[in-house]
Parts: C-alpha cells; sequence; structure tokens
C-alpha cells in the first residue's frame, strides 16, 4: 500500500487495525497529529473508522475532520446528533466549509440540531458572498472590555480561552463594543498587576470590514506580520478575526483562480467534477477564442497572393505565431504579480510597459538575427532556392519576428494594465486570449511585410 506519509500515516493505520480497546488506542494516538490522523482515514475501512471516531471522542474528532477538504463521506458514518456536535465543536469557518459540501438538507438539519451560539455563528459567515472577506472569517477569538486591569484581563481571557484557542492575540473593545485595539498575549502575561493595561493596548492595530471584497483587501492582510486580523461590521464592532491559517488559504485560492483564469478557463476545476461540468467551464472562452482564431484565418486570407508567389513563406508562419504567443504570455504573467502590487504608482507601471518593450526588442533582435542565418542558410541548402532569394526570405522572417516579439510584449503588458485600470480583475487576460491577438498581430505583420519587401520591392 502507497501512503503519502509512511512514517506517520502506515503508522496510524497499524495501531487502528490492530483493533486495541478505545482507552488503548486514544493513548497511543496521543503523540500523532490531527492532520496525519485526517490523512490515514482513507485508509480504513468503515467499521476502522467509527471505532476510530468512538475512542478519539468528539473535541478531537472536530480537530481532524477540520483538516479533510471533503468531510462529507466520512459525516455520513455518524449519526445525525453526533454528527452535530462534531460541528459545534469546529471552529465556525471550518464548519462552514464542511457544510458547503454536504447535500444542502442533511446540512440544514445539522445546524437545525446545533446549539444557539454556534448556530448564529454559521449563519454568520454564510451569510456573506464568497468574494466578501466575512466569508473567510472565523468567530475564533478572545476580547476584553477597556478600562479592565491586568488581572481582570488575565481572568477573562482564560475563561474564554476554554472555547476558543485563537489566544496569541487579544482585541479590545469599547463601550458601545466597537472595536478599540488589540494587545498581545505575551505582553500581558508578563505585564506587572500595577501597569496601566492601556500601555500595552496598540491603538493603530491594522482591520478590515466584512463585505470588502477579498481581493481588494488581500495585500493589507498580507502586509502585516500578524496571527489574525479583526473584521469589523460596519459600526466598528468585532464580527470575527481572519487568522494567518486563513490568509494562507485565501491566497491560495486567489492564486489558484488567477492560475484558471490564466489558462483560459471561466473558474477553477474541480479533479472530481463531471466531464459536463469542466466542459461548461472551458466552453466559454474557446467559443471566444474560436470566434478569433476564424478573423486570423481569414486574415491569412488576404495575403492568398503572398502565398501563391512564395509558397515557401508558409513553412515559418508557425515560428512566427509561436514566438509571439509565447513572448505575450510572459509579459502577461509578469506584469499580473507586478499589477499585485497596489502601490504602485502611474510612473512605476509606464516604466514596467517600457521595460516589456525593451526586453520584447532585445529577445526580437537576438531571435531575429539567429532566425535570418539559420533560416537563409536551411532554405539555400535543402530547399535549393538561391542565395539572394533564401536570405531575402530569411530576413523577412527575422525582421517579422523582432516586430512581433516587441508587439507582443506590449500587448501582454498593455491588456492586463489596461483591465486593472477599468477595476477588471486582469488574470482575465488570460494566456489564450493575449495569444490569439498576438497571432492576428503576427501575421498581418509577417506575410503585410513579405508582400512589402519580396514582392513590391524585391520583385521576387
Amino acid at each position: 500500500m502507497d501512503y503519502k506519509q509512511k512514517d506517520y500515516i502506515s503508522e496510524i493505520v497499524e495501531l487502528v487495525h490492530a483493533r486495541k480497546s478505545s482507552e488503548s488506542l486514544l493513548e497511543a494516538l496521543e503523540s500523532y497529529h490531527e492532520n496525519d490522523i485526517a490523512e490515514a482515514l482513507e485508509f480504513l475501512t468503515k467499521e476502522e473508522r467509527i471505532a476510530l471516531y468512538t475512542a478519539l471522542g468528539i473535541e478531537r474528532v472536530s480537530e481532524v475532520f477540520a483538516y479533510l477538504e471533503d468531510a462529507t463521506e466520512y459525516f455520513e458514518e455518524i449519526e445525525l446528533e453526533k454528527a452535530a456536535e462534531i460541528i459545534e465543536n469546529m471552529d465556525s469557518d471550518d464548519a462552514v466549509d464542511i457544510l458547503e459540501n454536504m447535500d444542502e438538507e442533511i446540512g440544514e438539519k445539522l445546524v437545525s440540531l446545533l446549539d444557539e451560539e454556534s448556530m448564529h455563528d454559521i449563519r454568520l459567515i454564510q451569510s456573506y458572498e464568497e468574494d466578501e472577506i466575512g466569508s473567510k472569517m472565523t468567530t475564533n477569538f478572545i476580547a476584553i472590555r477597556k478600562g479592565m486591569t491586568v488581572k481582570e484581563a488575565m481572568k477573562e481571557m482564560v475563561s474564554q480561552a476554554e472555547d476558543n484557542d485563537n489566544i496569541f492575540t487579544v482585541y479590545v473593545y469599547n463601550e458601545d463594543n466597537s472595536f478599540y485595539g488589540a494587545l498581545d498575549l505575551k505582553d500581558l502575561i508578563t505585564a506587572r498587576a500595577h501597569v496601566d493595561l492601556e500601555e500595552l493596548i496598540s491603538h493603530a492595530y491594522p482591520y478590515v470590514h466584512d463585505h470588502e471584497k477579498v481581493s481588494d483587501c488581500l495585500e493589507k492582510i498580507r502586509g502585516y506580520a500578524e496571527d489574525s486580523i479583526p473584521v469589523l461590521d460596519d459600526k466598528n464592532c468585532i464580527l470575527g478575526v481572519i487568522t494567518a491559517q486563513d490568509i494562507i488559504e485565501v491566497v491560495d485560492e486567489e492564486l489558484a483562480e488567477d492560475y484558471a483564469k490564466l489558462a483560459g478557463l471561466t473558474e477553477e476545476e474541480d479533479i472530481n467534477e463531471t466531464v459536463f461540468d469542466s466542459m461548461k467551464k472551458r466552453l466559454p472562452w474557446l467559443i471566444v477564442l474560436l470566434a478569433m482564431g476564424i478573423g486570423v484565418s481569414a486574415v491569412v486570407g488576404l495575403f492568398e497572393a503572398v502565398v501563391d508567389q512564395i509558397a515557401v513563406i508558409v513553412c515559418f508562419q508557425s515560428l512566427i505565431l509561436g514566438m509571439a504567443g509565447n513572448v505575450g504570455t510572459q509579459s502577461l504573467a509578469v506584469t499580473i504579480r507586478v499589477l499585485m502590487d497596489e502601490d504602485l504608482t502611474t510612473r512605476q507601471k509606464l516604466q514596467h510597459v517600457f521595460k516589456e518593450g525593451r526586453i520584447g526588442i532585445g529577445n526580437g533582435l537576438l531571435l531575429g538575427l539567429v532566425s535570418f542565418v539559420f533560416i537563409g542558410l536551411y532554405i539555400w541548402l535543402f530547399k535549393d532556392y538561391g542565395l539572394m532569394f533564401s536570405f531575402a526570405v530569411s530576413g523577412c522572417v527575422g525582421i517579422s519576428l523582432v516586430i512581433a516579439m516587441a508587439f507582443s510584449s506590449l500587448v501582454g503588458t498593455a491588456i492586463p494594465m489596461f483591465l486593472h485600470k477599468m477595476k477588471i480583475d486582469p488574470a482575465v487576460a488570460s494566456g489564450p486570449l493575449i495569444t490569439t491577438i498576438n497571432d492576428l498581430l503576427a501575421v498581418v505583420f509577417y506575410y503585410g511585410l513579405a508582400w512589402l519587401l519580396l514582392i513590391q520591392i524585391m520583385h521576387l
């Protein structure tokens, strides 16, 4: 059997296979991380998993399930009441993630069995749109009232820590429940009893608002090296927090989404989704690209006379188109990465455009020269054309390559810049779209130059 982490997961599986008593199994698994136990579940039978759930207990099982990508299958093995208890013991954001993957009817039944506080927290997070930061927060945090003494604050913190384990940052609220500031747990623990708590509170602590778009506030969140950042409502009251783990997950989701758009997909694909669902995600862009591809072919048709007179010119069309597409995609990827920095000035953006243009021209000159030499020799030696004709054609290819690569760099830079200026996600300027636009330009440059240089000027 091939285990993902043989050193730990296989050991856990063997311990469960040994059929020890619940007490001895619990003791044996105490030193293993919940993530490893979660990974081991797929290697166990249903009966073995149920025995494992019994041994671990509700609280530990809830920690294990929090690490699962999709816990639906395992929840179906547990009685509804027990499943509700597991949900209650999970962080609200983890519980919401699990409920989203469940059948809607079963999910509603589970929520109806929860205690009032858990139900409120889950409903709160579910009320936000997926692209709002409120949908990513957790209600697992500690908050104390302004004006407490150090001793009172410690007592309140210990009391809340029984239900909340995000304790490294303690938040402070005003008499009207609005956010006042935050203090570090370490400072609170080491403070003397006579120290004024006010001296420990940071009043310039960063925060985000619940209805802010994830993409808009992501850069702000990542800019602070904090364990968590509070999420406030329109009255500046603390609703929840975004933890460092949440930030990692959000960044990962944003990168996956951008990668999907760069690949010409309407959204990220799931490896387990149906063929029909995957087709629906890919088809919209493919239809647009088909129409643009037909346009490229139509433009080639306009230069039919060039192809009739100099047939060998067609051999190098794919070279021009391919290099133009590659350069444009490279510039697109770099530009999207640059645009993630919201602090860029207009001057810096223009500098980036000119830099990409210079890179395109520089690479184009180098590759154009190489193409001129090798393509000229190839036509002369292997196609039995005259020396002048061979290098005239290769010169046309080389010049076209320089122009196409220069313009492709500008297109790959300018389009995402323009979309960003128009408040549109620049990732929608996908690789296939940029490639098709550059194909159109490259065809015009290549055949237009061949018609002008080889036919009109040199009369070949």
